[in-house]
């Protein structure tokens, strides 16, 4: 697999900016495997009408500079992205955190599930990943994808997504006391923007932004088109030959060209002036002057004399100085501004003015006083609902429910003892810690006053608006006689003639018309309220009250715009205008006007008249805070404004045009169509730290409650951890924080990882938190915060931090009711039993023992009895404990509390079993599981199965199995009904154990050892599945038959898989191995050279040479052990192993391989070979001084030299090795050694060197100890032997009868019909050997 090349790359994960090189028209070599299938999120709509369908965030890219555009330019297909696992403030790498990367990279290469699903969210498609490379290769179909891949790019949350998906949950924990420890992701700049320069080819028109000043031959006048450097405009590429066509955005001339020089406008503004309609897109775009500042504060002068021309423009004469109000923004033809002579304000032409010494960039985006929160939040709810939600997530059972005594299995999962600061405590802290809780239970048995709750707000937010709303009058439509009452207009009147604005006006000017109701009552339909409308609005008219007039004028065309009345709105809207005879003072009133105005203009196609009020919409929205929503239509103006900054290339102003179109959209619930505008927004806080001061926390909460509802949970937390983690974070922020991480758990951590409830992402959240509380006003949230990150790091075993979290608490003080506090100290009891602190434990226990009324037995006292028997029984007081346990026993008993009765009972029975009182342990574990099964409630299933698998484990060492069964296959019932994978897994490694070991039935084994694989699969723990698909191999290759040995050979080839995906050299290369050699035992000879080969390969691959060395071995064994093709082992052992072994010094495999070898080449007939090798394994033997060792290598000498026909050497290395035999001898086998080697002896002395003299005496010796040992065969052979050299050769007839007697009789004994004592000396000794080795 090859990389595309590049020569400098982005770094993410911490939103650091990127550099966009020159576009280059070379071809790039990327990866070009085929693309997975991708369905398409619903994140991948667009907006394309005012309906404004949802849509995904857009980023920037780096495009094309000062290259001409040509149509055979090449597309990458594939972008890869880096990942390195980085740490401290420098982003430094580090290597074992990035080989832990890799491991769970080569995890994700054969099972890519999670990966797809998360760049399916990020709006890329995957199409590899290299974990040696670290890498991940990704396309794009469609330049909507890049747009919302390379903005979440940006923003810096790549890095975030892969730490959420590769990191495993004890990693975050750790990363509260590292370096700022993480993910940093690094992409290739030129592959990204040839990828995108490709897609906006091959959909044909794109806009682009020119890249020199270049004449376009005119298709619509005479004249030539003439186009900028920066001019963006609609350009399409050449089809069938011909040139490429542009279209102009300022009057849409349109033009042709062979080769242009431009470059693509960035995602975000190609995929904004695609989705604006004509009308809105062309006309008006370009700025005619020149102004020298781009967003100005301050003050101007008039280069001519103005007399106004509407009651909202601004009267000056030549050299007046006008103060702007707000911005003046170059882009936009108008700015609002406060003559400093008269004081009026107004709108201004910005062509009319020249900038003073006082007019300067602004350093803001946002107007003074203004509101940039784009929804509210409430502090004092959000810390009520994190209160409740983290009480509901930390909420333990410690304090009513017995705790079982079962401490490393549960509650400690390293199972190490932690040597940290609170272990091996000095007496002194032990006497402060009991102090302080002392001082905490003596006070809260006093009376006094009780601590206050913290209660929830009644509501979220109490706006501004609903505080306005309450001081607004109401008027009567109709009087009693039906007839409209002239009181009641001229209070009307009176209210509404004010020539500034009130806050009572908001609901006339605001989009949802709440005015119909709050401000007017006592009629049915709606045209009762215009008619009376009509009748004031002429009253106004005669009595001249001409804000009065204006005001009903803008009610009565908001109603007709209601009901598309839209040429009658205009012309109300346009009376609201002309009505004022001053200075229209009220310009939030003026706003809504026009941007009414604007819109109806717009849908009547008015573009002129709706660019022209759009200029002054603009103007006014860049100088008014705060102004008032009063259409929802109103973001159709709004898109006009931000196309004009993207036109004139104006980031300040398009960052806040940006936030006006996300503020308007959140305004009118439609937050999904604000989250480009938002994400554009951040993107620009990041490039002008110094002018977009955005609120990035702020913003970066609301896309992550964005995200949410759009079910992208990677997204939303890795929002809201920029949010959290930000220096202008607040305790609010981390709190929204925190409820966002446990609210997405189940989202993100539900599949495949074990269904993880309480994620530990979330303890970076809490640790900032903790952080912020402070005073008393806090202390309910910062005990809430403590006891969850205390029970996050007692569940991962981090049990000294935990403790110190229970500590801090205690120091701060408690404040909680006597019934609460009581339970946080019996969990810090349990803390401290579970850190192997039984001291301290007992402690805590017995003063909260002391505090507990004299004459009144409540249930919590017995958990404090059982709690205080297991730290007993753990200090070695076994007495006290077995005392505690009997009072915890009998307020069960007094309670009729028989869940912690049975909890009690089985805590009992291991004490007693520690106690080796094994009778009275089983009565009580029976008791327990008696008690245990009565139980119909849930809740109990964990406890119940951890108890039958302790009295299953008993039966088991006492020899009752079938018993011990029947307990174990309980447990594993109850597991799989209440779905406790846990506990499923405990079950079936016991009853896998119990089948394999204790009493083995391999059908059996099979069947559990297929069930803990799937529960392995579920878990997602691919070391322990392939391990377990190892031994299933083992188990059916045990069995022997054809059809078990292609099981077996399935079960290797899937762990082989697992073992290339994790990396595991050694593992793999067994693999192979053992695939081989089944298709040894099948006979399938062509393909075991290739799997032994292979595996030679991968063992070569680790550079271990003893692990070579031992495969090698294990390799030529393959062919020892078979029935065929032994010739091949000598190749490994001869050829491979043995000179490593004797090249690294390793004497004990040299001595092993030597010994293979005599016995390989003695059965391939090869004697004279397989002496040197005899002879190099008794010299090694003597070296070790290991006389066994000695015997054997001598035996194998004589054998050989047997085989070779030297009978005299045979003789003597026999000899050599009978006199290292054991005397006495102990063992039957040694003994019938004796008897074979002296027989043997005697042959050879009698067949072959033909001396029935010392013949006779081996036979002898060999008759002695087949005597001694009992074995009447050897015992016939041998008195026939002596009976034979007797009669025929040494001629004594007295010892023949006698040895031919005493072979009759054996011969009868074992029904043997005949015996043959003629003297035949031909028969050869070695034969016969030979016949044996064979």
């Amino acid at each position: 697999m090859t990389s595309s090349a590049h020569h400098e790359t982005i770094q993410v994960g911490n939103g650091v900016e990127s550099d966009f090189r020159e576009f280059q028209s070379t071809q790039k070599e990327v990866p070009t495997e085929a693309d997975n299938e991708h369905d398409q999120s619903a994140n991948t709509e667009i907006d394309t009408e005012s309906e404004e369908t949802e849509c995904d965030p857009p980023r920037d890219i780096g495009t094309s500079k000062g290259i001409a555009a040509t149509s055979d330019d090449i597309c990458p297909t594939a972008l890869s992205m880096r990942l390195a696992m980085v740490r401290g403030p420098d982003r430094l790498p580090d290597e074992g955190l990035q080989e832990v990367l890799r491991g769970k990279l080569r995890v994700l290469e054969a099972d890519s599930g999670e990966v797809t699903a998360l760049f399916t969210e990020l709006s890329a498609r995957l199409l590899s990943i290299n974990s040696e490379d670290d890498s991940i290769f990704i396309t794009f179909k469609t330049f909507e994808e890049i747009w919302k891949f390379s903005t979440y790019y940006k923003m810096g949350f790549l890095g975030q997504c892969m730490e959420n998906l590769l990191l495993d949950q004890v990693f975050w924990l750790n990363s509260l006391e590292q370096d700022d420890a993480g993910i940093e992701v690094s992409i290739q700049e030129e592959t990204l923007n040839l990828m995108y320069k490709g897609i906006l080819m091959q959909e044909g028109s794109f806009f682009g932004s020119c890249s020199a000043n270049q004449m376009f031959d005119s298709s619509t006048s005479g004249s030539d088109l003439y186009l900028e450097q920066g001019d963006i405009a609609l350009f399409e590429p050449p089809f069938m030959g011909s040139g490429w066509t542009v279209q102009s955005l300022v009057d849409g001339a349109r033009g042709t060209k062979p080769k242009p020089a431009l470059e693509p406008v960035i995602p975000f503004h190609q995929w904004f002036l695609k989705s604006c309609p004509e009308n809105i897109l062309v006309g008006s775009g370009k700025v005619a002057y020149d102004f020298p500042f781009q967003f100005a504060v301050g003050s101007c002068m008039a280069t001519v004399e103005y007399d106004a021309c509407g009651s909202d423009e601004l009267s000056f004469e030549r050299g007046d100085h006008i103060q702007t109000v707000g911005l003046l923004v170059s882009c936009y033809e108008w700015f609002l501004g406060r003559h400093e002579g008269t004081g009026n304000i107004g709108l201004v032409r910005t062509s009319l003015v020249k900038p003073t010494d006082s007019l300067c960039e602004s350093t803001d985006t946002f107007l003074n006083k203004e509101d940039r929160l784009l929804f509210y939040i409430s502090d004092e709810h959000t810390k009520g609902e994190t209160i409740t939600l983290l009480n509901k997530t930390s909420k333990s059972d410690v304090g009513t429910v017995y705790k079982l005594d079962l401490i490393e299995l549960q509650d400690s999962p390293r199972g190490i003892n932690q040597n940290g600061p609170y272990n091996n405590t000095i007496p002194s802290k032990r006497e402060e810690l009991k102090s302080k809780i002392d001082v905490i239970l003596s006070e809260l048995k006093e009376p006094g006053p009780i601590s206050a709750e913290v209660t929830e707000p009644s509501s979220v937010n109490e706006t501004s608006e609903q505080g306005e709303d309450e001081g607004v009058p109401c008027f009567t439509v109709h009087s009693e006689e039906s007839s409209p009452s002239p009181d009641g207009i001229l209070s009307l009147l009176s209210f509404l003639n004010c020539s500034s604005y009130k806050a009572e006006f908001r609901t006339l000017y605001d989009h949802s018309l709440q005015f119909r109701h709050t401000l007017f009552q006592g009629y049915t339909e709606e045209e009762e309220l215009v008619s009376f409308l009509g009748v004031a609005r002429e009253t106004a008219r005669k009595k001249r009250l001409y804000w009065a007039q204006s005001r009903i004028c803008f009610l009565l065309g908001k109603m007709c715009a209601r009901k598309s009345k839209y040429s009658q709105a205009r012309v109300y809207f346009e009376e609201t205008l002309s009505v004022v005879r001053d200075h229209f003072t009220d310009i939030f009133l003026l706003i809504s006007v026009y941007t009414n105005l604007a819109i109806i203009y717009l849908m009547q196609k008015n573009t002129e008249k709706y660019f022209s009020v759009s200029e002054r919409i603009a103007a006014l929205l860049m100088g008014i805070p705060n102004y008032i929503y009063s259409t929802e239509k109103e973001p159709e103006v709004f898109k006009y404004i931000l196309k004009k900054a993207i036109l004139a290339h104006n980031k300040a102003a398009e960052a806040r045009a940006c936030f006006l179109l996300a503020k308007v959209y959140s305004k009118l619930h439609r937050g999904q169509s604000a989250v480009p505008f938002i994400e554009r927004l951040q993107v620009l806080a990041e490039e002008m730290p110094e002018t977009c001061k955005a609120m990035p926390s702020h913003c970066y909460l609301t896309l992550g409650k964005l995200y949410g509802e759009k079910y992208l949970p990677h997204l939303a937390v890795s929002s809201v951890r920029r949010a959290s983690l930000h220096p202008s974070a607040t305790l609010t922020d981390c709190l929204i924080g925190i409820g966002f991480v446990l609210e997405n758990a189940p989202r993100l951590y539900g599949v495949g990882k074990q269904g993880i409830l309480v994620p530990t992402q979330v303890a970076p959240y809490l640790n900032r938190a903790l952080a912020f509380t402070s005073g008393e006003e806090d202390r309910a949230l910062r005990q809430a915060i403590s006891l969850c990150l205390s029970r996050l790091f007692q569940k991962h075993g981090m049990l000294d931090k935990a403790v110190h979290c229970m500590h801090g608490l205690i120091d701060r003080g408690l404040g909680m009711s006597l019934t609460d506090t009581t339970s946080m100290l019996i969990s810090l009891a349990w803390l401290h039993i579970c850190n192997r602190q039984h001291h301290l434990a007992l402690d805590v226990l017995d003063s909260v023992l002391s505090s507990t009324p004299e004459n009144c037995t409540t249930p919590q006292e017995g958990v404090v009895y059982n709690m205080r028997a297991i730290a007993l029984r753990h200090s070695g007081d076994i007495k006290q404990a077995a005392h505690s346990y009997q009072e915890a026993i009998d307020i069960c008993e007094e309670f009729d509390s028989r869940h912690n009765w049975a909890i009690a009972l089985a805590n009992f029975g291991l004490l007693c079993l520690q106690a080796k009182a094994r009778a009275l342990a089983e009565t009580n574990l029976v008791r327990s599981v008696e008690l245990f099964s009565e139980l119909e409630d849930e809740g109990h299933e964990v406890n119940f199965i951890t108890v039958l698998l302790k009295v299953g484990q008993y039966y088991v060492q006492q020899g009752q199995l079938e018993k011990g069964k029947i307990y174990y296959e309980w447990a594993l019932l109850i597991a799989i009904n209440s779905n406790h994978s846990e506990c499923q897994l405990q079950a079936t490694r016991r009853l896998c154990h119990l089948y394999h070991v204790v009493c083995p039935d391999e059908a059996q084994c099979i069947i559990y050892n297929e069930h803990l694989l799937n529960l392995v699969r579920k878990i997602g723990d691919k070391g322990q599945e392939a391990e377990i698909l190892e031994t299933i191999s083992q188990l059916y290759l045990s069995l022997g038959t054809e059809k078990a040995y292609r099981s077996a050979l399935d079960y290797t080839k899937r762990s082989l898989g697992i073992f290339i995906d994790l990396r595991k050299k050694e593992k793999e290369a067994y693999a192979w191995l053992q695939a081989g050699k089944i298709y040894h035992i099948l006979k399938q000879n062509e393909l075991v050279d290739l799997y032994v080969q292979v595996a030679q390969d991968s063992g070569l691959s680790t550079g271990d040479t003893n692990f070579i060395l031992e495969l090698l071995e294990v390799a030529g064994d393959v062919f020892f052990n078979a029935s065929q093709e032994k010739e091949k082992a000598v190749a490994f052992y001869r050829d491979r192993a043995l000179p490593i072994a004797m090249k690294t010094g390793n004497v004990r495999s040299q001595l092993r391989l030597s010994n293979k070898l005599v016995e390989l080449l003695m059965q391939l007939k090869q004697y004279v070979e397989a002496v040197e090798f005899a002879q190099a394994a008794l010299d090694i033997s003597v070296t070790l001084g290991e006389h066994l060792n000695e015997r054997v290598a001598f035996h194998r000498l004589a054998t050989l030299y047997h085989c070779l026909g030297q009978y005299e050497l045979a003789e003597h290395f026999f000899l050599k090795a009978l006199s290292l035999c054991p005397s006495p001898l102990q063992f039957d086998e040694e003994t019938l050694y004796y008897v074979r080697v002296y027989q043997t002896l005697g042959d050879i002395i009698f067949y072959d060197l033909k001396d029935p003299y010392d013949a006779a005496g081996y036979y002898h010796l060999a008759l002695a100890a087949a005597m001694d040992l009992g074995n009447k065969k050897s015992q016939l052979k041998l008195c026939t032997r002596l009976a034979t050299i007797y009669h025929n050769f040494l001629v004594n007839r007295e010892l023949s009868l006698f040895f031919y007697q005493k072979a009759r009789a054996f011969a009868t004994e074992l029904n043997v019909r005949r015996i043959n004592l003629s003297p035949d000396q031909q028969i050869s000794s070695t034969s016969q050997y030979k016949s044996s080795v064979q």
